[in-house]
This record gives structure tokens, sequence and C-alpha cells, in this order.
């Protein structure tokens, strides 16, 4: 990503917090404070979910056989454990970095490029990381919740950890100088994400008396679990939202079963 696209995305943030601030809700929720304009955003990303997003990845399930949506939500996968250790490393947690790119360098040989997630069937699992954890263990609080158009729950600390991880992951898809290739694979990239999430998404819609709500608390106490260096709690479904913590949805390696995981990994689209 260029740097007016990075400015873009930083103004974007910034206008967002501050139109947040006129949209006032009714008793809010003291870490969500903008509650009334991040609903309408939400219903904004809900809106374009129900009518572009959802539609385009169930055709891709449906024309793409089970074993390519793995193959390449795996690639998509290892590429982002390159981040992840990048941050472990920044974070002082040596233990997560020499594990997290021993996974790069195990499925990048003997996972064919990263199509087969064998290291989680040897136990090594994923350790979902970003730069707005990395803030996090240095020190910087959270700040509000905001609901971000098309990228869905952050934090102001997150949202400015979304323009580092932009500007500082050299291995993401970004970072590709040939167009062409670079807008084939983003697309690629949102579409398989959100087709692995279609589940999840049906059943919050199924299960949740208030979608808005049950999101913001699993995001939150998420993020908070990775700052603090632990699994999230057992009633928190829903890690970040970034292609890393989305699982396989088949066996890693053919006649095996699927990756042992680390913690929950039902995760939601970025477009609630």
């Amino acid at each position: 990503m260029n740097t007016t696209s990075l400015t873009r995305l930083a103004a974007s943030i910034a206008a967002g917090s501050l139109l947040a601030g006129c949209a006032a809700t009714q008793n809010p929720t003291p870490s969500d404070p903008w509650e009334g304009f991040n609903r309408q955003v939400y219903s904004f990303n809900d809106s374009v979910d129900t009518v572009i997003l959802r539609p385009v990845a169930s055709a891709y399930n449906y024309v793409t056989p089970q074993p390519v949506r793995s193959c390449i939500n795996n690639m998509f996968s290892n590429v982002g454990d390159l981040w992840s250790a990048t941050n472990s490393f920044l974070q002082g947690r040596g233990h997560d970095f020499v594990n997290t790119l021993g996974r790069f360098l195990f499925n990048t040989t003997m996972g064919v490029g990263g199509c087969f997630d064998v290291a989680s069937t040897t136990g090594a699992n994923k350790i979902p990381n970003d730069f707005g954890v990395t803030l996090g263990v240095w020190g910087f609080g959270q700040g509000p919740y905001v609901v971000l158009p098309i990228l869905g729950p952050s934090t102001v600390r997150d949202g400015v950890g979304r323009v580092g991880d932009f500007a500082g992951n050299i291995a993401s898809v970004g970072h590709i100088e040939n167009v062409r290739l670079r807008n084939s694979l983003w697309g690629l990239q949102v579409v398989d994400t959100r087709a692995a999430l279609i589940p999840t998404t049906d059943l919050i819609e199924r299960t949740a008396l208030d979608p808005y709500s049950f999101v913001r608390d699993a995001y939150l106490q998420r993020r908070n679990a990775q700052v603090l260096g632990r699994d999230a709690p057992a009633d928190s479904n829903l890690p970040d939202y970034s292609i890393e913590d989305d699982e396989a949805q088949s066996p890693a390696v053919p006649g095996q079963p699927g990756p042992a995981t680390g913690g929950p990994k039902t995760p939601v689209p970025a477009a609630r």
C-alpha cells in the first residue's frame, strides 16, 4: 500500500472518531462511548455484506472444491505468520517468535508452499499477532471501541495498529508491485476470508439477541487476552479480523485429522 493510501486510511479513522463524538446513546457501555455512531456503521457494514460480500463468498464456496479453498486459505495464513512472528519479536515474546517462525518455515517446505498446515498437526499451533497487539504490550491504552467502515470492529489503538500492519508487513499482498496481480490477490483474499466465516455469521444471527453487542464484547475480550499473552476466555469465540486467524476447513494433510488449534478459532466477517 502506498503512502497516499495510508494517509487516506488514517484520515478515515480520524474522521470516524470525530463524527462518533456527535452520536450519543443513552447509558453507553464505558468501553463503547460512541455506540450510536458505531451501530450505524455496523448496519452499513451488514448491508454491504448482505448485498455484496456474502453472495460472492457463497458462490465461491459453491464453485471452488474444498481442497482448493483449504489450500488458498492456508497459503494466505502461512504468509501472515511472518508478520505475526515479527510482532512477537517486537513484543519481546521470544518463545512465540521462534514457534511462529518455525511454523512458517515448516509449512513453506513440508506444506508445499503453505498449501497444507502440517505444523498444526505436529502441535505447533498458530499464534495470531499484529501491530495493534504490539502497541498494547508496549503500554498504549486501547481507547474507545469503534466500528470501521468495511473493516469492522476495532479500537483507537487497533485502528492505528492497522496502519502499522499495512506499512510494516512487507509480505502482505499490498506490497506487490504488479497492480493487476496485487488487486487479484486482494480480491481473492477478501472472498476467501468471508467464505470461511459464513458458518460463524449464521450462528451469530441465529443465537445472538443483539449481534452488535455480541461482536463488540467478544472482540474486546479477545484483544485483551492477546495483549496479556493468554488464550481468549472460553465464551469469547471471536478472534481478530485477519486472514491468519482463519484455519483451514479441511484436513491439513490428506488422510490426517484437521489442525489442532490453540484457543477459539471462530472468526466473524470484517463487513459486520
